[in-house]
């Protein structure tokens, strides 16, 4: 296996963003979540190329026209014209690999997305990737479409290929039934190229539909480092499960032995629905660019400690917060409606 998915903070092309519309079920919520999208549009174009999956030829000439409004360059946007049944490109993406002795050559692989365990429809969504990489990637790149259930949000990788993830969210038998623990990891090490792996078997998040993705929980850093969410309020639903998350990560080993490095994210206060379910806010679901990394916030009292703390795992890079309760309020947040692409992805990329 000469290719190996890339950790989130390798260089980019692009990310990419499949733009919400009202027959998806942010239909009542547009005026409040669309800007959230342009000012990502704004962040991300500043450091490299942004792809926006637009529903129909009339949402991308909306989605052109708030771009404009915001004096968005629109020479770094890249439009792809197919049907979505809703928003989450970190689970209906692509995960691109390259190759370990020549990262120009890359792989794009198009696993099966299934609306996290036939929870929602999702037959749009997982004809994304297949348009996507018709419309825009390199001729050089090899596509291939797979069988087997995998969500991007529910795996994390970093340089060393150490793949992250939660038992809860592979194991779950809506996913991929017939595959255990075993067969799982021997696919990942085939396609993603994965050398060892971290399995965690404690944390959620109420709210969640993701069966507890790994991205809400706990991020790879460089250097051996592990970013995770941390809850000191005894009385909270989350706390026990969090405190034994917290213990496994504190058992976890690299591969010379040594522990990882810990950087824990504050909790955010507890944010409800106007029906009184609570949202699954957490600062753990960033997105890493070239040289930025834009943190979720909340309009919580944590947010500045959040992003001081990311900054900590982050140093190199720029540390940018993005009021994302109106995400939130679709119970998900940055990084789930967020894929990279990396360095070679787009034909004519030159930047």
């Amino acid at each position: 296996m000469n290719f190996r998915l890339l950790p989130e903070w390798a260089e980019q092309d692009a990310v990419m963003l499949t733009w919400p519309h009202k027959h998806t079920d942010w239909a009542d919520n547009l005026a409040r979540v669309e800007p959230v999208y342009v000012e990502l549009a704004k962040h991300i174009t500043h450091y490299q190329f942004l792809v926006v999956v637009a529903h129909d030829q009339a949402l991308k000439a909306h989605i052109t026209a708030l771009l404009n409004q915001a004096n968005i360059n629109l020479e770094r946007v890249h439009f792809v014209v197919t049907p979505t049944n809703d928003t989450w490109a970190r689970d209906h993406g692509p995960l691109t690999c390259a190759n370990i002795n020549d990262e120009t050559k890359l792989k794009v692989y198009d696993f099966t997305f299934n609306g996290w365990g036939n929870k929602f429809e999702s037959t749009l969504d997982n004809q994304i990737n297949k348009a996507v990489v018709e419309q825009l990637s390199h001729a050089n790149n090899d596509y291939q479409a797979l069988d087997m259930v995998l969500e991007g949000g529910g795996i994390e990788i970093n340089e060393h290929g150490v793949l992250l993830t939660t038992s809860e969210c592979l194991l779950n038998k809506n996913r991929n039934p017939d595959l255990s623990s075993q067969d799982i990891e021997t696919l990942l090490k085939t396609h993603l190229g994965a050398t060892d792996f971290l399995w965690v078997d404690h944390g959620y998040l109420a709210g969640d539909d993701t069966d507890s993705h790994i991205d809400t929980l706990v991020r790879f850093a460089p250097n051996n480092t592990l970013v995770y969410v941390q809850c000191d309020d005894e009385n909270d639903e989350h706390f026990t499960a969090l405190k034994a998350m917290e213990n496994q990560l504190k058992s976890f080993k690299t591969a010379g032995n040594t522990p990882y490095t810990l950087v824990e994210l504050p909790w955010p206060k507890a944010a409800y629905d106007d029906e009184n379910s609570r949202l699954p806010a957490t600062y753990a679901n960033y997105l890493i660019i070239n040289n930025a990394v834009l943190v979720p916030t909340y309009n919580n009292v944590n947010d500045d400690r959040a992003l001081a703390q990311v900054q900590i795992a982050y140093p190199q890079h720029t540390i940018i917060g993005v009021n994302c309760q109106p995400i939130i309020e679709q119970f998900g947040s940055l990084h789930c409606i967020t894929m990279q692409l990396p360095r070679g992805f787009l034909a004519g990329a030159a930047q």
